[in-house]
């Protein structure tokens, strides 16, 4: 079932009109809920664990804030089709609606009363379930609401969204707490999802090509799921594409995570000096970002996205043997600034090679990819430095991330793939 056949009563725009993505104010009225949305899952994860800790032992806590990563990750490819097949606005509403519902609801009972950990283990899975078929709705989006030549632009807004949410999400999350406690703070989380909703309702369709938005012939969920991931291994950018991301992925989550915690107070540089480097990483990536967004379009996209990967990986490896804070928090800001750009450009690439039909069920392969196979070298990496130390194993995962690069200069329709002029 194609999207033609299920969204016709969304507001349509022309396919051939491109207006600059940062003056479009269709794709700002996107943004601003985009925004909204994340966060709110900023707030909402961190008054989660206040809550967590609060009613149960750190090991309970940790089991009900990871809980959320189970359904995520075993329903994501099956969230890719329900996008594709129904659309990605509407489950993208859909979604935001039931997880703005779902928090007020929490929050209005932890008002009322103190039910235990088993209410906010459920409100993960809650969470986490509604996550697998919304985080694929929202890769989807871009393509139906502005022109080919402004999706590189869209995915830097994107990630100057992404980081401002890191900014103010956990500070607005804390004075939630505060002020109120975790109803409190579950009471923000809700009401700032709550803005994204109308925001969406607001946003406007772009008509897909005539051969994405024939009819297609009616067949089921399961063959939906298997062509999408025979569509992506096939395709001559997205197969080799995916390694590198997966690549990448693997050898950066685990030592700017855990490696990272493990490494500052190995040099004594305690919370503080952690967050100094995290606030650099974050500055690096948001300056990714934000070029991105101003320049619109980087020539030779594939190559330069494989070409930063390279020096992003030797810069990880160079951070465990930084000689102070200062030099650890500006080789922090050149990883974030590399892997930051790279990641937008394979981001706007996965956007821009892929058919608008596959969107959904490509979004979700490069989200299980990123939230189902990296985190699984937190815990290996903390495991290795407890055995080697921080150095030999920020130099094992920097091979790892450099071996994305090598994998995508080596494949040819990766290496010459454009982004649209």
């Amino acid at each position: 079932m194609s999207e033609a056949t299920t969204s016709v009563t969304d507001e349509r725009i022309p396919a051939g009109a491109s207006v600059p993505a940062h003056r479009d104010p269709n794709v700002l009225r996107w943004v601003g809920a985009y925004t909204a949305s994340m966060v709110g899952d900023m707030v909402f994860f961190l008054a989660l664990s206040w809550a967590a800790v609060q009613n149960g032992t750190p090991a309970q806590a940790g089991i009900v804030t990871a809980v959320s990563a189970v359904p995520r990750a075993l329903l994501m490819l099956g969230g890719g089709v329900v996008a594709d097949r129904l659309g990605p606005r509407r489950v993208v509403i859909g979604s935001d609606a039931v997880r703005c519902v779902t928090v007020l609801t929490v929050a209005a009972v932890l008002f009322a009363t103190d039910p235990g950990l088993w209410l906010l283990a459920l409100l993960a899975v809650v969470f986490g379930t509604v996550d697998a078929v919304f985080m694929p709705a929202v890769g989807a989006l871009p393509a139906r609401i502005t022109a080919q030549d402004q999706l590189a632009r869209v995915q830097g807004m994107r990630g100057l969204a992404i980081r401002f949410a890191a900014v103010v999400g956990a500070p607005l999350g804390g004075l939630g707490v505060a002020v109120g406690g975790a109803a409190a703070a579950f009471a923000c989380a809700g009401l700032l999802i709550a803005v994204s909703v109308p925001l969406l309702v607001s946003v406007r369709m772009r008509e897909l090509p005539a051969d994405d938005a024939s009819p297609a012939r009616q067949t089921t969920a399961w063959r939906d799921l298997v062509g999408g991931l025979r569509y992506v291994r096939r395709h001559r950018v997205l197969g080799p594409l995916m390694v590198t991301i997966a690549l990448g992925d693997l050898g950066f989550v685990g030592p700017l995570n855990v490696g990272l915690t493990l490494l500052a107070d190995e040099r004594g540089w305690g919370a503080s000096g952690m967050g100094w480097v995290l606030a650099g990483f974050g500055t690096g990536a948001g300056v990714a970002a934000l070029l991105l967004t101003v320049r619109g379009r980087l020539p030779r996209a594939g190559c330069v996205a494989a070409g930063a990967i390279i020096p992003g990986a030797a810069a990880i490896a160079a951070l465990a043997h930084a000689p102070g804070l200062p030099a650890a928090v500006g080789t922090a800001l050149l990883i974030g600034l590399l892997t930051g750009l790279s990641g937008a450009l394979c981001g706007a690439l996965l956007q821009t090679q892929s058919d608008p039909a596959y969107l959904g069920r490509v979004t979700a392969v490069g989200g299980i990819v990123s939230l189902g196979i990296a985190p699984l070298s937190m815990p290996l990496s903390a495991a290795a430095i407890g055995v080697w130390g921080t150095g030999p194993v920020f130099a094992a995962s920097a091979v790892v991330c450099g071996l994305g690069g090598v994998v995508a200069l080596c494949a040819p329709g990766v290496r010459r793939a454009e982004l649209p002029k």
